[in-house]
């Protein structure tokens, strides 16, 4: 992993428990001595101690790695709030409604920025029946390409993967799609509305 907790991180969130070192390393059947080595920077827990750590400090092991709890603030489905998340070492996917806390490959991933399409990102769209035929002449060498495309309506997403020295070309059913995304691997998330072009 490229990122560990730290013994400044393990301090501030004991103490903002109301922990002693004591208390803290009674719940995770330590010594007091243990958890002050850890705090002052002369030892690190043990990759086994993280999930009793997490639990005794009331957080996951993705939080306690980051230093801070997440707070789900997200309280009904809105897809004015959906996030891409894309792993830079296997091209992972996800998508969220929601800010949240996603972790690939040891990796802790931000949540993409979508840009308006440009010249070099022109997503093409045209309606054919009851689908959106989605296109780019965006280059697509093993180096450089559109990783997917993504059609997004109120109640959902659709997905088309691309791959390397293929065509940059989707379907998607129109059924209230507003937004067609796509994904360079060089350049970021860029969208357009859906409408007829």
């Amino acid at each position: 992993m490229n990122e560990y907790v730290t013994g400044a991180t393990i301090k501030r969130l004991r103490e903002e428990k109301g922990m002693t070192q004591a208390q803290l390393a009674d719940k995770i059947f330590v010594t007091a001595k243990a958890v002050s080595k850890w705090e002052t920077g002369h030892g690190l827990p043990d990759i086994s101690l993280l999930e009793p750590l997490g639990k005794a400090l009331g957080l996951s092991i993705i939080e306690l790695l980051n230093g801070q709890h997440i707070q789900n603030k997200n309280r009904g489905f809105n897809m004015q709030r959906l996030c891409f998340y894309v792993c830079p070492v296997c091209a992972n996917i996800v998508q969220t409604t929601g800010e949240a806390t996603i972790s690939c490959c040891g990796i802790t991933l931000p949540p993409l920025q979508a840009e308006d399409e440009d010249e070099g990102h022109k997503i093409c769209l045209e309606k054919v029946e009851d689908e959106y035929y989605v296109s780019s002449n965006h280059p697509m060498t093993k180096e450089h390409y559109i990783s997917f495309f993504a059609a997004v309506s109120d109640s959902g997403v659709q997905f088309a993967k691309l791959y390397p020295e293929s065509d940059a070309q989707a379907r998607f059913k129109v059924d209230g799609v507003k937004w067609i995304y796509a994904y360079c691997n060089r350049h970021g998330l860029f969208r357009v509305k859906a409408k007829i072009i």
